[in-house]
């Protein structure tokens, strides 16, 4: 009996690229170089939640939970709701954005109010603000996100506590989310909180 080499062969496994990180300094910089405070607010829940940027894109107002320091993802990837932590910082940046812009439908609506600002502008704008801060990585707007997982990494937190806040599926258990309770998660501390950001004026 001949035997069926087409299954025989095994396909070539595809390269795993590391992916590129901002470093704290750079991160500081990066945010210290934002005058305009609706793209400050942008970036720094971007990195200190670790959102997507199709997340933060449509977060609305009644998503961030000030109380209780959380950050609530209807429908997030995987169609699964989830929570993340809310910086104080970022908190206290969202007031200053809301209390000069307004509140509408969305948290960061587009130029036509009725819609959300999509993820093509807010990654012109973060390209934007790696120039002005003189940042030469080869980086997008997901690098925050990646910057925020490592950033807490190395701070000590458990990986269990990231993978729930990332919303990633776990990688060692046959569980489809590493559980933690949302009590547990708004202890958790932003790394955006530990950084030494400038003030930015407004542009004109």
């Amino acid at each position: 009996m001949k035997k069926n080499f087409a299954y025989e062969i095994k396909r070539p496994k595809k390269d795993k690229k590391l992916p590129i990180v901002l470093s704290r300094v750079e991160i500081s910089q990066m945010l210290s170089s934002v005058s305009n405070i609706k793209h400050r607010a942008i970036l720094m829940l971007t990195y200190s939640a670790g959102l997507r940027v199709s997340e933060v894109v449509k977060l609305r107002y009644e998503d961030i939970d000030a109380e209780r320091k959380l950050i609530f993802l209807k429908s997030a990837k995987g169609r699964k709701d989830r929570y993340t932590m809310l910086s104080d910082v970022a908190l206290e940046t969202i007031r200053k954005y809301l209390k000069e812009y307004g509140q509408s439908r969305w948290l960061f609506p587009g130029q036509d109010k009725e819609n959300h600002m999509t993820t093509r502008t807010v990654e012109k704008i973060f390209s934007n603000t790696c120039k002005k801060a003189n940042i030469e990585k080869d980086v997008t707007v997901h690098s925050l996100r990646h910057s925020f997982a490592t950033h807490l990494l190395e701070c000590g937190t458990d990986l269990r506590y990231i993978q729930e806040v990332l919303g990633h599926k776990s990688s060692k258990t046959i569980e489809i989310y590493t559980h933690v309770s949302n009590r547990d998660i708004g202890k958790i501390k932003s790394p955006l909180d530990c950084l030494q950001i400038k003030g930015g004026e407004d542009d004109d």
